[in-house]
């Protein structure tokens, strides 16, 4: 995780789903200028517990950096997001069918894998002007940087501060990228978790019956509104997150 303080002296922290936007972005802009786009295809995985509005921007990255001012006119491309079950282990496995695949869950454990036809390409690729040069070079030394086989904190932060420094980003210019949508998390004590079973990577509820339905009307009355009820791996407990456009309907739902 990482953080900032804001020109209002308020705490501001930068998460998961900000440092995959950040680190996503990069690597799509070295991709783009290595003239590499054609040959490795870039994606992110997330849970059901990233923000929605993390999931929009990903999905249509910007071709190029950005400043906080001019974020409404950059031309974007579009990003393969997917979502999967919540764990690492889900994550990792679907990763991997990206050439790069960038996954970071919330709360900040994650990392990059680049495939072994990925390595070969940057290996075996010849670039034709200083630019290409350079962003081939950043990439392969990214590989090198980068924990693949397991989201480790120390690499991860280092990943964030070269990202950080080669864009001249400050916690305000990395905290815009997009605005986080108001959300909320609970937990409700149950008698028995095994009750609620999931589909969809744990968005929709399966049973009890008519709940999800029950959810699906209460949503549709706000606007960009989101909620999903999962079990707990663990305890008798079932997680309720909600997000929607305005703080008091995500708290109200």
């Amino acid at each position: 995780m990482y953080f900032y303080i804001d020109e209002r002296n308020q705490f501001r922290m930068l998460d998961g789903d900000k440092i995959a936007a950040l680190v996503a972005g990069f690597i799509v802009d070295l991709v783009k200028t290595a003239n590499l786009d054609s040959e490795i295809k870039v994606g992110v995985v997330q849970t059901a517990y990233a923000n929605g509005s993390s999931t929009k921007y990903l999905a249509e990255v910007p071709d190029s950096p950005i400043s906080v001012s001019s974020l409404a006119n950059v031309p974007h491309q579009r990003l393969p997001v997917r979502c999967v079950p919540t764990g690492v282990k889900h994550l990792h496995h679907a990763a991997e069918r990206f050439n790069i695949g960038v996954y970071f869950e919330a709360n900040g454990h994650g990392t990059v894998l680049f495939s072994s036809g990925t390595l070969e390409i940057l290996a075996s690729h010849e670039p034709t002007t200083p630019a290409q040069s350079t962003a081939l070079n950043h990439l392969m030394n990214l590989t090198q940087l980068i924990n693949q086989t397991v989201g480790d904190a120390i690499s991860d932060m280092l990943l964030v501060e070269a990202v950080l420094a080669h864009r001249s980003y400050s916690g305000l210019e990395w905290d815009s990228l997009y605005v986080d949508l108001p959300n909320r998390l609970v937990k409700v004590v149950v008698e028995d978790r095994h009750a609620f079973q999931t589909k969809d990577a744990e968005r929709q509820l399966v049973s009890p019956k008519g709940l999800q339905s029950k959810i699906d009307d209460l949503v549709r009355r706000y606007d960009g509104g989101r909620s999903f009820v999962r079990p707990s791996g663990t305890e008798d407990v079932v997680r309720v997150y909600a997000e929607a456009a305005i703080k008091s309907q995500a708290d109200g739902m």
